[in-house]
């Protein structure tokens, strides 16, 4: 996997510089509806272009680049939109284009191994993503509605829909850790799966497994660290209001 160096971002950087030294932030920007070239321009700028705000860019890019998170510009209630935006879009990532590229690769080596181990592999993973996709669903279905509909409360728009009783706590109780299991797929790949003319394509799927792997603890860490607290801000400021 590309190694980045673990700097810290600013508004000032060129929004080049900083996809130049993690090339894996082309996905964040594309999951925020930022499109390229972005010629010599700083993040700022981008940001403000897109009507995006430059901290919540920065605080995401960050975690991206390698640097813990630490708060040091809130988030306001306006970004739980861009935030829940740029989780759905990573959501379609997963299930888009990384779910049917792995799968391809797997069966491409189901076709060329015929080891009695192979059949594990599609089998460990089709279960392990089926997983991923309840958790997903999950968020589409209930999570993000009910935050949507608090901040509307919120900010007094019209026409909010009554939300059953729920709270911020049954989300990060629901919210288990959804990468373990593929320690447990990478080992059985690198430990224990018999060899037979399958080195570039083992490779292939190892490296796979290792950014989605990558990008799902970032998709962790902005749930847990920035989400879930600032929808407990909400709920705490609509209960006082009562």
């Amino acid at each position: 996997m590309y190694q980045t160096t673990n700097i810290y971002l600013t508004p000032d950087l060129k929004m080049s510089v900083v996809l130049l030294n993690n090339p894996y932030l082309l996905h964040l920007i594309e999951h925020f509806g930022i499109n390229i070239p972005v010629y010599d321009k700083s993040v700022e700028v981008i940001c403000q272009e897109n009507n995006l705000s430059t901290a919540l860019f920065l605080t995401f890019a960050n975690l991206y680049n390698g640097v813990q998170y630490t708060p040091k510009t809130p988030l306001t209630y306006k970004d739980t939109q861009p935030i829940i935006n740029y989780l759905k879009n990573n959501h379609k990532f997963y299930t888009e284009e990384i779910y049917p590229t792995i799968l391809g690769t797997i069966k491409q080596m189901s076709d060329s191994n015929d080891h009695k181990e192979m059949a594990l592999v599609p089998k460990f993973f089709v279960d392990y993503f089926s997983e991923v996709a309840d958790h997903l669903n999950y968020e589409n279905k209930v999570v993000f509605p009910y935050i949507l509909d608090l901040y509307s409360r919120i900010t007094n728009v019209a026409n909010t829909r009554q939300q059953p009783e729920y709270s911020v706590k049954e989300y990060k109780e629901h919210h288990n850790d959804i990468e373990e299991k593929l320690n447990d797929f990478k080992s059985l790949l690198i430990k224990y799966l018999p060899y037979k003319e399958d080195r570039v394509l083992r490779r292939k799927l190892i490296l796979s497994l290792f950014e989605l792997e990558y990008d799902l603890n970032i998709h962790s860490q902005i749930e847990d660290l920035i989400l879930i607290p600032l929808v407990a801000k909400m709920e705490s400021h609509l209960h006082k209001s009562k």
